[in-house]
């Protein structure tokens, strides 16, 4: 009697055994450049008994990705945050606005930039400055938009100008931040 062999159903590995299979075989370009001995036993060695485990996570069915626009908006409110320097500003806790005191008249007038120190700011000029780094950001964004070649040329026409007018605004504005703060500054 001849024994017929049923083909036996193949399991596809979890995917952290799949990833490890194709990076076994390709190594980075910059990798193998390098000459460097050690380098290459810290890539190899911690790999030669250590394995990732063997999870099976699946992420829960009400949890959907943000839309891109979100994304888009968390990274810019992220970016505003650092170059505004809101880190500095809740360790050192500078006032939001300085004041100095006129030698002719005796009135006291506010001050924006703290004048002579680079590493030193009041909140409002950080954040000022942090807006006209993400105004400059945006306007690299809408030159961006501008080269599309579906949108209607008036459109790709007012991205342009508005990225154009809105980088040079944010160039000229930050240099003359600069020039307030460090009166000396390029001439």
């Amino acid at each position: 009697r001849s024994r017929e062999r049923r083909p036996r159903a193949r399991t596809m590995p979890p995917k952290s055994e799949q990833a490890t299979a194709a990076g076994a075989g390709a190594s980075q370009p910059s990798d193998q450049g390098s000459m460097d001995p050690f380098l290459h036993l810290l890539r190899i060695l911690p790999y030669s008994f250590l394995r990732p485990p063997r999870t099976r996570l699946k992420l829960p069915s009400s949890l959907a990705l943000p839309s891109p626009m979100t994304v888009f908006s968390l990274v810019l409110l992220t970016y505003f945050a650092v170059v505004s320097g809101l880190v500095y500003d809740v360790i050192v806790e500078p006032p939001g606005i300085g004041s100095t005191q006129d030698h002719f008249t005796g009135t006291v007038r506010p001050v924006v930039f703290l004048p002579g120190r680079v590493n030193g700011q009041y909140i409002i000029e950080g954040l000022s400055s942090g807006f006209m780094f993400v105004l400059g950001g945006v306007g690299l964004i809408l030159m961006d938009l501008a080269l599309d070649r579906n949108r209607a040329r008036s459109v790709r026409i007012s991205f342009a100008s508005f990225g154009i007018s809105a980088v040079v605004i944010a160039y000229l504005m930050s240099m003359l931040f600069i020039r307030i703060k460090i009166p000396a500054y390029l001439s």
